[in-house]
């Protein structure tokens, strides 16, 4: 063994002598920086099991400000943990999980209710072949009252979950639930309103099936967001503070459609999705003096005369007659490359108001067949258009068509306010053509408008694209 080998060797020794040789160099490190190693391992269960380096490590764990549990981790185990725990505060828990029944969340988060002062997160990663409904058969668990918990986020894997009526939330300010069934007779608008969730600010309810009545009244809530609410039949939210208002898939079920019954009580809006079945019968949407921002649902171009989500879409569109922001998703045929411009003029009509456009291209980019319906409403190549309110306007996904052309050089005309235009590549667009494309689209600029231009990146996303001269 030479020199160096017998000083490497000497190293390792005192590294690894945790006995009567003293401290290690490790343990001899200070509390904060063992604590942040601790962290770096992202296993809470693991980070325990360092009690047995030495005396030094026995219960530093237990200091932990948060804890990760990953995947496959017994529940009785982050039962031990989460009951062994001695920080002053739990800021951060974490479990994750695969295909877990009611029992395994039941076994740790009462204990995680009471000790946390911070964040939760748990998922639940359901395989794809298991059934929602079958899922939902299985037994409950009951959400117990997060005391001091700010921010939780349930995923739930198609669990069945009881809500208790006196309440989960009393200073959460953020609460995520997805994909869950909820457990009758529970009332989960009530547990949300005010009385029971003081501080909620934030709360987002995706993918659950059982709630048929929504009622919420608030008078501290700024966001609310429901998408695919199956079977929901009433929804009323009184919500003097509220700010954005997300509603998708609640009453649009093709398989099982609903009429829309809701009643909406929000004088502070500003921003609007309503991404559902709208009939102003039944849909009462109250004073908005403040709302800035629309999105709709889905417009299908050349769709039929019967098409329910076009004249949902249109009905809700008749409601404003001036939006700051517009966003309306066109959906073409697949099988036919039809041109937008003529459903684009029909829906700009309606709103001439508008001050902020977005345009996101759906659109099939092949070839329209001869005498396709694009050569038949050519109205708005020549109909003046007046929108001298529209001052942006954002295009996604420009393949750089002909047709697709004209309708930019017409929105030039009509949009007599128009301060600036952001107009994103289809992935399809390579350089050369997006440097021709953005030359032919400054030529229908004026002084005045900042343009910009983004193209698909290698590496995923986009880029700020600037044509060289």
């Amino acid at each position: 063994m030479d020199h160096a080998d017998e000083e490497r060797a000497t190293k390792r020794a005192k590294l690894s002598d945790g006995g009567g040789g003293g401290d290690d160099l490790l343990s001899a490190l200070p509390d904060d920086i063992l604590i942040h190693i601790l962290l770096r391992l992202g296993n809470a269960d693991v980070s325990a099991r360092t009690s047995v380096l030495s005396s030094r490590w026995r219960r530093l764990w237990a200091f932990l400000p948060g804890l990760h549990f990953p995947p496959d981790t017994d529940p009785d185990s982050i039962r031990a943990v989460l009951a062994a725990h001695e920080a002053p505060a739990l800021h951060c828990l974490c479990v994750l999980a695969r295909d877990a029944y009611a029992d395994f969340v039941a076994a740790w988060i009462p204990i995680a209710a009471r000790r946390l002062s911070g964040d939760l997160t748990f998922i639940n990663i359901a395989s794809p072949d298991i059934v929602r409904d079958e899922a939902g058969d299985r037994d409950a668990f009951e959400l117990p009252c997060f005391e001091n918990a700010t921010s939780v986020s349930l995923q739930l894997g198609f669990l069945r979950v009881a809500v208790p009526a006196s309440g989960i939330a009393s200073r959460l300010t953020d609460l995520h639930l997805d994909n869950f069934r909820l457990q009758a007779p529970c009332v989960l608008g009530d547990v949300f309103s005010s009385p029971l969730s003081p501080s909620l600010q934030r709360l987002t309810i995706h993918d659950a099936s059982g709630v048929e009545k929504f009622t919420i009244r608030s008078e501290s809530l700024l966001e609310l967001e429901l998408m695919n609410l199956d079977g929901l039949q009433q929804l009323t939210v009184v919500a003097p503070a509220l700010e954005e208002l997300r509603v998708a898939f609640c009453f649009l079920n093709f398989r099982n459609p609903n009429q829309p019954v809701a009643n909406i009580s929000a004088p502070q809006l500003v921003s609007l999705e309503w991404r559902d079945a709208y009939d102003p019968c039944s849909v009462q949407l109250g004073e908005m003096a403040h709302l800035q921002r629309l999105g709709t649902g889905i417009f299908l171009v050349y769709g039929p005369d019967d098409f329910k989500p076009n004249h949902d879409c249109l009905s809700l569109l008749r409601q404003f007659k001036v939006m700051h922001s517009l966003t309306i998703p066109l959906l073409y045929n697949s099988a036919i490359g039809h041109s937008f411009g003529a459903s684009s003029f029909h829906i700009l009509r309606v709103c001439t108001g508008v001050r902020k456009l977005a345009l996101k291209y759906l659109e099939a980019h092949t070839p329209c067949p001869s005498g396709c319906i694009c050569d038949q409403q050519t109205q708005w190549k020549t109909e003046e258009l007046v929108l001298d309110g529209l001052q942006e306007v954002e295009i996604s996904e420009l393949s750089g068509t002909e047709r697709e052309g004209d309708f930019v050089q017409r929105l030039f005309s009509w949009a007599t306010a128009l301060k600036k235009m952001t107009i994103s590549f289809h992935h399809s667009v390579t350089e050369s053509k997006a440097k021709g494309l953005c030359q032919m689209l400054q030529s229908f600029s004026r002084s005045g408008i900042d343009m910009e231009f983004y193209v698909h990146s290698r590496l995923g996303g986009r880029v700020l694209y600037a044509p060289e001269d």
